[in-house]
C-alpha cells in the first residue's frame, strides 16, 4: 500500500495509538483497497489512511480470529484457540484458573471492599441529597436572572423569576411525592418483602449509592489482573518511522513505502507485524541499518523492533515489534533440572528467542564458539550444554576452565578429564593435563577413522558414527565432549602453547566429524598470543560452526564472535543492553539468527543436575577417567599412542628417525634426547615390526600405522 499525499494523510493520528487494554488491532487493507476501487490493487495516490482500525476481540491474551497463515491468506474457520480438543482443552483451562484467580483475589478483599463501599454510600446519600436539592431549586437559573439584573432588563427579570417559582413548585410537589413514598412505602415494603428481595435491593442500593460517593480517581474493587499498556502499531506509525528513517519519500512516487501483506497482531499475542515493500532500490540491507531510526519513529526501544528477511523479494522485509521489551524477561530455569537422561543426538535445549519460541541446539557434528564480554552469562551458557552433555550417561566429558572459576568446579564428579585454572594442582599441572588429553583426543579421531572405514556397510552405512555405534561398548568410539572455558588462556603458556594451538585447530577442523563435539567460550575473541600460536588461534576462532555471541563492547568485536558478515547481516551483539542477562544471537544453528534468552542453572542447579548424572554414569557403567578415581598422571609415556598420534592424514608408514624427530619436536619434556635407535626398541617391545618404509626415494627401517594399530588394538583387548 502507499502512502498518502500529504493533503490527505493525517500525521496526527500517529501520536493516537495507546491503549489501556492489550486489545488485538488487525487492519485489512485488502477490504480497504475493495472499497476505494475495483481494481485489485489501487493506484499510487489513491490509498489512504482515513478508515477507521479495526477491533478483533481477544480472550486470554490470543486473538480470537489469528492473523493468516497459509499462503491462500484465508483464516482458519474456528479460531486457534478452540480448534482441536487438546486446544480446547488448553483454553477451558486458562479461562477457568483465571476466573479462579480472580475470585479467590477478591473473596479475601470482600470485607474491605464491603467498608469501602459503606463510608461511600454515606457519603453519597449526601451528595445524592446535594443534587436533589440544586434540582429544586433550578440553581442553573441563578445566572441567568443576575445577567437580566447586570442588563437593567426588568421585563426578562420578570419573565425569569415567575419560571423559576412555577418550576420550583413543581419539583417541590415532586420531591414531597418522594420523601412520602419512602417515609410510607419503606416500612411497608421491609415488612412484606422477602429477604431475598429486601437483600437484592438494599445491595444495589448500596452499590448506586457508593458509586455516587466515591471519587472518579478512587475504585472500591481493586482490579485482579493489570492490562499491559502498549504502543499499538498502526500504518501510520509505520509510514511515519520508515520515512523519518529516509527508507522513502512520500512526496515521490516510485520513492514510497508499500504494504505487502494486512497487518495484524501475531499468534502469540505479544506484538504486532506486517510485510514492508521498500521503494525499488532500497534493500533489506538498508532497513537492517536504519533499524535504530525505525524504532525511534515508532517510538519504541530498539530491542522491540525485529526485521526478518522475505524470500520473494530483496525489498521486501516482514517487521514485527513487540508489545514490551521480549529482552527483558528471563527464560526460566532450565528444563534439565528434571534430572532425567538425555540424549546427545536430540536437540539439547538452550533457551527462548524474542518471540517465546524454544531455541534448541542439534550438538552431535558441531563445534560452537560462545562470546560475550565478562559477566554478561557466558559461563553460564556454555555450562547449560555441558549439563545437557552430563546427563547422557553415554558421552565421554572432558571439561577445562581456563580461568579457574568455581562455575565448573563439580564437573569433576562426571568428567573423564578436567582442570580448572593454570596453577598447579594435587592432579598436576593444568596445562600438561590439557596437553595430554587433546594428544589422546586426536589419537582417538585418528584411530575412530581408521576403525570405521573398516567396518562393514550394514554396521556403519555412512562411514560415520551412529547412535547404535556409539552406544556399543564393543566399538569403543563413544560421543565425546570438549568444552573449554576461557580457552584464550591456553594459547598464552609458552612453549606448552604451541602444541596446544596447534591440538586445538586440528580437532575444530577435524574432530567434530569423528562424533567429538566442542564448546569453547572466551570474553577475548582476538589479539592473543604471538606469531604462529595467533596465527592458529584466528584460525581456531574462526572454524566453529555455531556461534553465540552475549554483550560485546564494539560491532567489531561482535563480528568477531558470530562470523565475518554478521554486522552485515543486522546483528550485533553490541547493541544488547547491559541489564540483559544471558541474552545473545545465535548464529549458524539452524537458517535463522535468533535472539536467544538461555535458560538459568545456577551454582546449586548445576551441582544438582551433576549429582543425577554421575549416579546415571554409575548405573550406567560408564564413569571413566578422573571422574572413577583412575590416575591420569602418567609416569611414563603411552609410546604407542604418542607414535600414533604422528602419523598425518595419508601417511601410511614413517622411518624411525622420522618417528624420533617429531617427538622431540611436539614433546621435548618427554622425548627431548629420543634416537631412531631407542623409540625402535620401545615400539618394538609390544610387537609393532620395523619395515622398510619408503620416503624421499630413499628406503630406511620404520613402523607402519596398521601395525601400530594392531598393537593398540591388541593391548586393549588383553
Amino acid at each position: 500500500m502507499t502512502a498518502p499525499d500529504d493533503d490527505r494523510f493525517d500525521w496526527q493520528a500517529a501520536e493516537a495509538d495507546l491503549t489501556d487494554a492489550p486489545g488485538a488491532e488487525v487492519v485489512d487493507l485488502d477490504d480497504a483497497r475493495a472499497r476505494r476501487a475495483p481494481r485489485p490493487r489501487p493506484a499510487a495516490g489513491d490509498t489512504h489512511f482515513d478508515m477507521p482500525l479495526d477491533e478483533s476481540p481477544q480472550r486470554g491474551g490470543m486473538l480470537v480470529d489469528p492473523p493468516p497463515a497459509s499462503p491462500s491468506g484465508r483464516r482458519p474457520i474456528l479460531p486457534a484457540g478452540w480448534s482441536g480438543w487438546r486446544n480446547i482443552k488448553h483454553s477451558v483451562r486458562q479461562a477457568a484458573e483465571l476466573a479462579a484467580y480472580r475470585a479467590g483475589f477478591h473473596a479475601l478483599r470482600a470485607p474491605w471492599y464491603a467498608a469501602q463501599a459503606a463510608f461511600w454510600a454515606t457519603v453519597g446519600v449526601f451528595r445524592v441529597t446535594g443534587r436533589q436539592l440544586r434540582w429544586w431549586w433550578v440553581a442553573e437559573q441563578t445566572g441567568l436572572r443576575q445577567a437580566a439584573a447586570d442588563a437593567n432588563d426588568p421585563a426578562m427579570w420578570h419573565k425569569l423569576h415567575r419560571e423559576v417559582k412555577a418550576t420550583r413548585a413543581w419539583r417541590g410537589f415532586v420531591l414531597t411525592a418522594e420523601a412520602l413514598t419512602l417515609a410510607i412505602g419503606g416500612p411497608i415494603v421491609w415488612a412484606t418483602a422477602p429477604w431475598w428481595a429486601l437483600t437484592a435491593g438494599a445491595g444495589l442500593a448500596v452499590a448506586y449509592l457508593a458509586h455516587v460517593g466515591r471519587p472518579d480517581d478512587r475504585p472500591i474493587i481493586t482490579p485482579a489482573t493489570v492490562a499491559g499498556r502498549f504502543r499499538r502499531v498502526n500504518p501510520d506509525i509505520i509510514l511515519r518511522a520508515y520515512y523519518a528513517a529516509a527508507l522513502g519519500n512520500p512526496d515521490k512516487q516510485h520513492q514510497r513505502v508499500e504494504f505487502g501483506s494486512t497487518m495484524a497482531r501475531d499468534a502469540s499475542g505479544t506484538g504486532s507485524q506486517v510485510s514492508i515493500d521498500l521503494p525499488y532500490g532500497k534493500t533489506f540491507d538498508d532497513a537492517v541499518k536504519a533499524r535504530g531510526a525505525i524504532a525511534s519513529g515508532l517510538d519504541v526501544a530498539v530491542s522491540q523492533v525485529f526485521i526478518s528477511r522475505d524470500p520473494t523479494s530483496h525489498r521486501r522485509h516482514t517487521l514485527w515489534v513487540a508489545d514490551r521489551d521480549p529482552l527483558a524477561v528471563g527464560a526460566g530455569r532450565t528444563p534439565l533440572l528434571r534430572c532425567k537422561p538425555t540424549d546427545i543426538w536430540a536437540p539439547a535445549p538452550f533457551g527462548l528467542d524474542e518471540r517465546g519460541n524454544k531455541v534448541s541446539i542439534d550438538l552431535m557434528w558441531t563445534s560452537m564458539l560462545i562470546g560475550a564480554q565478562p559477566r554478561q552469562g557466558k559461563t553460564f551458557a556454555a555450562r547449560s550444554l555441558a549439563l545437557y552433555g552430563a546427563l547422557d550417561p553415554y558421552v565421554k566429558l572432558s571439561v577445562f576452565d581456563g580461568g579457574g572459576k568455581p562455575d565448573w568446579r563439580k564437573f569433576s564428579l562426571v568428567a573423564d578429564r578436567c582442570a580448572f585454572g593454570l596453577a598447579m594442582t594435587r592432579d598436576g599441572d593444568p596445562g600438561e593435563i590439557l596437553l595430554d588429553a587433546l594428544r589422546e583426543l586426536k589419537a582417538d579421531v585418528q584411530d575412530r577413522y581408521e576403525r570405521l572405514s573398516a567396518l562393514p556397510v550394514d554396521v556403519c552405512p555412512e562411514g560415520k558414527l551412529t547412535r547404535e555405534i556409539a552406544r556399543d561398548p564393543r566399538y569403543r568410539m563413544p560421543v565425546r565432549m570438549v568444552v573449554l572455558d576461557e580457552f584464550q588462556e591456553y594459547f598464552d603458556l609458552g612453549e606448552q602453547s604451541k602444541e596446544i594451538a596447534a591440538l586445538l585447530v586440528y580437532l575444530v577442523k577435524v574432530a567434530p566429524a569423528a562424533g567429538v563435539i566442542l564448546i569453547d567460550a572466551t570474553q577475548r575473541p582476538s589479539g592473543v598470543g604471538t606469531g604462529q600460536v595467533a596465527t592458529q588461534f584466528v584460525s581456531y576462532r574462526d572454524n566453529h560452526q555455531v556461534r553465540f555471541s552475549l554483550r560485546t563492547g564494539s560491532w567489531q568485536v561482535s563480528d568477531l564472535v558470530l562470523g565475518s558478515g554478521a554486522y552485515s547481516e543486522g546483528h550485533d551483539s553490541s547493541t544488547l543492553l547491559p541489564t540483559y542477562k544471558g541474552v545473545g544471537i545465535l548464529r549458524g544453528a539452524s537458517d535463522a539468527t535468533p535472539t536467544v534468552r538461555t535458560y538459568l542453572a545456577d551454582q546449586e542447579d548445576a551441582e544438582k543436575i551433576l549429582i543425577a548424572a554421575r549416579k546415571l554414569r554409575e548405573a550406567a557403567g560408564t564413569l571413566t577417567g578422573m571422574a572413577a578415581g583412575e590416575d591420569i598422571t602418567r609416569a611414563s609415556r603411552d609410546v604407542l599412542a604418542d607414535v600414533r598420534s604422528l602419523f598425518g592424514p595419508g601417511e601410511r608408514g614413517l622411518q624411525w628417525e622420522d618417528i624420533a624427530a617429531r617427538l622431540a619436536q611436539r614433546m621435548p619434556e618427554h622425548y627431548a634426547d629420543l634416537t631412531a635407535e631407542s623409540i625402535s626398541a620401545q615400539v618394538r617391545a609390544f610387537g609393532v615390526p620395523s619395515v622398510d618404509v619408503k620416503r624421499a626415494g630413499k628406503a630406511l627401517k620404520g613402523a607402519k600405522a596398521d601395525a601400530i594399530d594392531t598393537a593398540i588394538d591388541r593391548r586393549k583387548t588383553a
